[in-house]
């Protein structure tokens, strides 16, 4: 999911730039030929830049939010519960999916390079290696390595900690307000910063493209339709089974009526490619099927840090499409892990820029993933995008719905208005 700054002034909107910049690369890398391969080193600092600033950005988005966040406990549990059902579903279908229908294997024209290829040749993810990388011998290396799942460690056990030192400071009069606002003000120059760098998507694309195309040929676009279209696949799935089946069979609400409602939130997460740009409508859709601020401010703001199938289902299917693509089998141990890893990353990501982009790359890398397709995979990702951004609009008006139908007469919560992803 893309989040636009604030105030900032609309032009071109970026999937217009990636489609002329898939096109142009298309018609130009021919003409470049052996040349083309030197602009496929765009696409691999544009990668390098969305990891290093999500690493600190993930930190710190977790840790605000754990310091900033009050809610009901009851309500809490509840948006927890029925947030983390759905998330299961949602990578439970998207690693069926790659499961079954193998989608990376039509990418094999696209192999790593021959160095890649030699690290990663006949690697398997080791069960007991994986945990064990998770404990940090120091708060410095996991930043160093971008290892998402121990970043999230250790900004959880910082983000309680400093909850209990703002206990024991007001216990004492005293406040920590100003470490509040600093935290607030570095999640917002990161998350500024990573727009910035995603302005570079479009050049990227292009070098990526002029690239591939010089080199093999119009075959990577096979492989790539597989991947848009499973993963698109995937998510309609989930819309159309999961989140129908809560509304008919639990809230016992006609679909006839939640489309109506829903239509115009849907429409505009389309156009905008954002959940959050789109909170306010979503806001409005609730209070149009009567449901009370209470549970939409819980479920649509707060729990929408939470609530990312989209994001989670797209990671599921695209974890496994590269370890296809890349000629790597993971076990179904080794898938549970990556499961794991997508549900917590993508909390921790949520409404940044491209958040499911951005959280796969920390996927990738903690489960110890080749990353060099990611730059191709960039490509078509405005695609997928829309459409995740779209279920997690729909996630986060269900949720909403289901915290009210389950919790009749609990008592308004206060809501920390974030986005998801």
């Amino acid at each position: 999911m893309s989040v636009s700054v604030s105030g900032e002034r609309r032009g071109i909107p970026l999937y217009v730039m990636i489609i002329g910049a898939m096109v142009l690369g298309a018609v130009l890398g021919p003409l470049f030929g052996p040349h083309a391969a030197s602009l496929g080193v765009l696409g691999k600092l544009v990668i390098q830049l969305i990891k290093a600033i999500a690493t600190p950005l993930l930190f710190f988005a977790i840790l605000h939010a754990v310091l900033t966040t009050e809610i009901d406990a009851r309500a809490g549990v509840r948006m927890l519960g029925i947030a983390t059902l759905n998330t299961v579903i949602a990578i439970v279908i998207g690693l069926t999916l790659s499961n079954v229908l193998k989608p990376g294997r039509e990418l094999t024209v696209v192999r790593p390079s021959a160095e890649a290829a030699a690290v990663y040749a006949g690697k398997k993810v080791e069960l007991s290696r994986t945990f064990a990388s998770y404990v940090p011998t120091n708060l410095v290396s996991p930043f160093e390595e971008n290892l998402a799942i121990s970043i999230i460690g250790i900004a959880l056990v910082m983000g309680f900690a400093l909850r209990r030192v703002r206990a024991e400071r007001r216990s004492e009069g005293r406040d920590i307000a100003p470490i509040e606002e600093g935290l607030g003000a570095m999640l917002r120059a990161l998350e500024i910063a990573l727009t910035w760098v995603l302005k570079l998507i479009p050049l990227a694309v292009f070098g990526v493209v002029a690239m591939t195309v010089a080199e093999h040929g119009f075959a990577p676009l096979r492989g790539l339709a597989t991947y848009v279209v499973v993963g698109v696949l995937g998510l309609a799935l989930h819309i159309g089974i999961v989140y129908h089946a809560w509304l008919l069979f639990v809230v016992r609400l006609p679909l006839a009526r939640f489309w109506r409602a829903a239509r115009e939130p849907v429409l505009y997460a389309l156009g905008t490619n954002s959940s959050l740009a789109t909170l306010p409508v979503t806001l409005r859709a609730l209070d149009a099927l009567k449901i009370p601020r209470s549970a939409s401010a819980l479920g649509a703001c707060v729990g929408t840090n939470l609530n990312n199938d989209g994001i989670v289902l797209y990671e599921g299917m695209a974890v496994l499409f590269v370890a296809q693509a890349a000629g790597l089998e993971l076990s179904i141990s080794q898938q549970a892990i990556a499961a794991v890893i997508c549900m917590i990353a993508a909390m921790g990501v949520a409404g940044v820029p491209e958040a499911g982009f951005v959280s796969l790359a920390l996927v990738l890398n903690s489960v110890g993933l080749p990353i060099e397709l990611l730059p191709l995979l960039l490509t078509v990702d405005w695609i997928i995008a829309r459409a995740r951004s779209v279920t997690n609009v729909l996630s986060d008006m269900l949720l909403s719905i289901l915290i009210d139908h389950f919790g009749k007469g609990d008592a308004p919560t206060t809501a920390l208005e974030s986005p998801d992803g």
